[in-house]
């Protein structure tokens, strides 16, 4: 089987080739550019495709897919916001995702952004390095007694609450799939109404695009932090810019950002950054970003490598019924 696995990165080749050799019969070759309409046409002569979170999936890539008898599509991530799902049922195309590669590893990113924002010691840092050991404007707070509010407890969201837990948070739930947990279930607007934090730990959907908009913002207490992790569209980017401003927004950390496509996973030191919103956004002294590696860590990727391989040998081999299969 070979397959083009497209938007290529250097860090993750190491772990894919350790785990091709539990498959001898499937043979990749990396793309570094992303997948989209401009580039599908790289995939003529491949039996399967290989994505990742910013490569699009629409319906006219799709079509093409087909066209080029490409059998699957194999994601190298959990969510698939990005895969006209419909058009990939009628082309009869077969989409595969990692559901669950290292929850524990985006869980405890979001610890990071929490503490760091909270106690500033990316500010710390800096004034170290430059002999300033004045504690002025450094002012943290517990997390300890604060009511952090988890926007979907499924394995990330669950992974977060445990360690919510061992800091003596008071964890508030809002996820319509859960039931009774070391956590207390509430809905939506109570959870925007009275969390200190909020974590959004959800899939991106029809239903949750832009779930944090003026309207959420006008619920929730002034200071408020909000950390995402998630998907970038979760959150209306320009309301979130206008929260900053009138400081209902005390603290923000973004491992996602909604336009990312056009930043993220490149060095871009060397540009000039043509996105206004997102170079508002990091001109803000309580907004923390982090460009999408929340899933970065050896086991994550180690555990990515091994299941997309494993995805695709069940395509290959054509028995019985697909684990991962997302249509």
């Amino acid at each position: 089987m070979k397959v083009a696995l497209f938007s290529s990165q250097n860090y993750e080749k190491p772990f894919f080739s350790k785990a091709l050799s539990s498959h001898p019969n499937i043979e990749l070759h990396y793309f570094t550019e992303s997948l989209n309409e401009q580039t599908v046409a790289l995939c003529q002569g491949f039996d399967a495709v290989c994505a990742f979170v910013n490569d699009t999936l629409s319906g006219a890539v799709l079509a093409a897919l087909a066209e080029y008898d490409i059998q699957a599509v194999a994601l190298r991530c959990a969510g698939f916001n990005n895969v006209d799902t419909k058009a990939a049922i009628a082309l009869g195309i077969k989409v595969l995702r990692v559901p669950a590669y290292s929850p524990e590893a985006v869980a405890e990113h979001c610890i990071a952004l929490m503490l760091t924002l909270s106690r500033k010691t990316h500010k710390a840092y800096n004034r170290v390095r430059e002999d300033n050991f004045d504690l002025n404007g450094l002012l943290g707070f517990n997390l300890h007694n604060k009511t952090v509010g988890v926007v979907g407890a499924g394995k990330i969201g669950q992974a977060l609450i445990a360690i919510l837990n061992g800091f003596g948070a008071n964890v508030l739930v809002y996820d319509p799939n859960v039931g009774e947990g070391s956590y207390t279930l509430t809905s939506f607007d109570m959870l925007l109404e009275q969390s200190d934090i909020i974590s959004l730990n959800c899939p991106l959907s029809e239903a949750t695009h832009h779930m944090i908009d003026d309207n959420a913002f006008a619920k929730m207490k002034p200071g408020v932090m909000l950390i995402n992790t998630s998907r970038g569209a979760l959150i209306d980017t320009k309301a979130c810019i206008r929260a900053l401003k009138n400081k209902t927004l005390g603290y923000l950390g973004l491992d996602v950002y909604e336009q990312e496509s056009e930043l993220f996973f490149k060095n871009r030191s060397d540009e000039i950054i043509q996105d206004d919103v997102f170079m508002r956004l990091v001109s803000f002294p309580n907004v923390l970003i982090t460009g999408h590696q929340g899933f970065f860590t050896q086991e994550a990727l180690e555990q990515i490598a091994n299941v997309t391989l494993f995805n695709l040998q069940q395509v290959f081999d054509a028995q019985g019924e697909l684990t991962n299969q997302v249509v």
